[in-house]
């Protein structure tokens, strides 16, 4: 099945073409141009804006159980349409179709949630004397502009979209122009679904010029950004400007610290489709591996086997488990990495090297790579795994916390007190032991120190939505 799709913007309750620039749509299996987007113009622009400016009073004045009900509409067009969508997403972005299926399942799930989440957004009572009262009640904090990257393109516009509505917030989204097909599929089950027009709007741009023009726009009460800590930095700027309220979910570099008691095989088994998933592109991507060093090697053996049996191929392939990079960018920034760490004293246990054809980059194991390599100190966001053994858990929970990424942390131990007080002690957002389950509709979602802040996902992730009133009456 060829790339088949209509790309467009939806402003206002309507499919048009974009009257600015013409934007490239590239397979990065093959490397070839497969589409070409019109990217949305300054009064584009203006007119999502008005749009949203004048839909939000009727949006967050409706009642939760209607918002609800076009939310569970989106989600469930959006499993009949898993397929098709899930095809659109491997073309545009290279991760093997059942994980752009699974990718398109959970922001179907997103949507679900977050229709009944909003139901519990209540507020309290507080204790006042006879015949007066004090409330505190929880209200949409207003239009909302999202910007979301390639990696999950459509489950990390759902997870901003889906809370921001339920809410009561008019959206603004501005997804990556690598996939418009998918990121528009989500539109359109949102259209279909009878979603008002001007409440949810999507746009596709130059980034830094759709970026200023949106936040800066006295219409725009709200950003939420994925991305990477950089941009992130930018766009809070650009925010500060007019005080207005911020989620960054930024870069991580997750550790993994293995304990010489887990079970190791079992571990392996989990480790390293975690690692190599969407090809290493995942922001808590287990990246820095520390392990024990009695088990050292058994474990940097295994890991390595289990890495050569990996397929890399076209994501489409029914025995694909690896697809390509998804920008070429990304081929040259990775393989300096790579010789950088060698270079540096590392040692290549599997791949290293570019593949045949397209954005390939084989799964690659790294050994005893020192903490001064570049890849232990930046984020590779990559196929590759870097690791090095440690004697002691003080040991392993400073080259855990050093670097100043929190996003992500992850334990795999029997011992119940080493895995409690590894659970207190890691500095991220999010820590996951003897598991990977960490990005859940119900759970929030998010870092700390240069890893960003705010939460997605959960109450949090509808709070931060959300500004706080309190009303006093005597």
């Amino acid at each position: 099945m060829g790339y088949e799709t209509e790309l467009k913007l939806f402003i206002d309750g309507a499919w048009r073409q974009g009257e600015g620039d013409l934007s490239p749509v590239i397979n990065p299996a093959s490397g070839d141009t497969i589409a070409e987007l019109h990217l949305a113009s300054t009064a584009n622009l203006d007119e999502a804006l008005a749009a949203a400016g004048r839909a939000w009073p009727e949006w967050r004045a409706m009642d939760v159980e209607k918002r609800g009900a076009i939310l569970r509409k989106a989600a469930s067009l959006l499993r009949e349409r898993a397929e098709p969508i899930g095809r659109l997403l491997t073309q545009e972005q290279g991760k093997p179709l059942a994980e752009a299926i699974g990718e398109v399942m959970g922001a179907a799930g997103m949507f679900d949630y977050f229709a009944e989440e909003a139901k519990r957004a209540g507020g309290r009572v507080l204790v006042r004397p006879t015949g007066q009262r004090s409330i505190v009640i929880p209200q949409p904090v207003g239009p909302t502009v999202t910007f979301t990257p390639w990696n999950f393109p459509i489950y990390l516009l759902a997870k901003k979209v889906a809370a921001a509505l339920a809410a009561g917030c008019t959206v603004i989204s501005k997804p990556p122009e690598e996939t418009p097909g998918c990121t528009g599929a989500l539109a359109r089950a949102l259209d279909d679904a009878g979603i008002p027009k001007g409440v949810f709007q999507l746009v596709h741009g130059v980034p830094d010029a759709v970026s200023r023009q949106l936040i800066g726009s006295p219409v725009i009460r709200k950003i939420s950004f994925t991305g990477s800590t950089g941009v992130g930095k930018h766009l809070m700027k650009l925010a500060a400007d007019g005080m207005k309220r911020i989620t960054m979910e930024l870069g991580g570099h997750a550790p993994v610290l293995v304990f010489d008691d887990c079970d190791l095989d079992k571990t392996l088994d989990m480790l390293v489709p975690q690692k190599f998933r969407n090809a290493g592109q995942v922001c808590v991507s287990p990246t820095r591996f520390f392990v024990q060093e009695g088990i050292y090697d058994a474990f940097a053996k295994g890991f390595a086997a289990r890495t050569a049996a990996v397929k890399l191929g076209n994501g489409l392939d029914a025995d694909t488990r690896m697809g390509p990079l998804a920008n070429q960018r990304r081929l040259p920034a990775i393989a300096g990495l790579v010789e950088d760490a060698k270079a540096k004293g590392a040692r290549v246990l599997a791949g290293g090297e570019p593949g045949d054809g397209g954005f390939f980059f084989q799964p690659t194991v790294l050994a005893d790579v020192p903490d001064h390599a570049d890849a232990m100190n930046v984020e590779p966001f990559g196929p590759v795994a870097l690791m090095r053994s440690f004697a002691t858990e003080d040991e392993a929970l400073h080259q855990a916390n050093r670097l100043p990424y929190g996003l992500a942390s992850f334990v795999f131990t029997e011992n119940g007190r080493r895995a409690n007080r590894l659970g207190d002690a890691l500095e991220s957002g999010m820590v996951g032991i003897n598991n990977f389950a960490i990005s859940v509709a119900d759970a929030p979602f998010g870092g700390v120190k240069e890893s960003g802040f705010g939460s997605e996902g959960g109450e949090e992730g509808l709070a931060s939505y959300q500004v706080t009133k309190a009303i006093h009456q005597a």
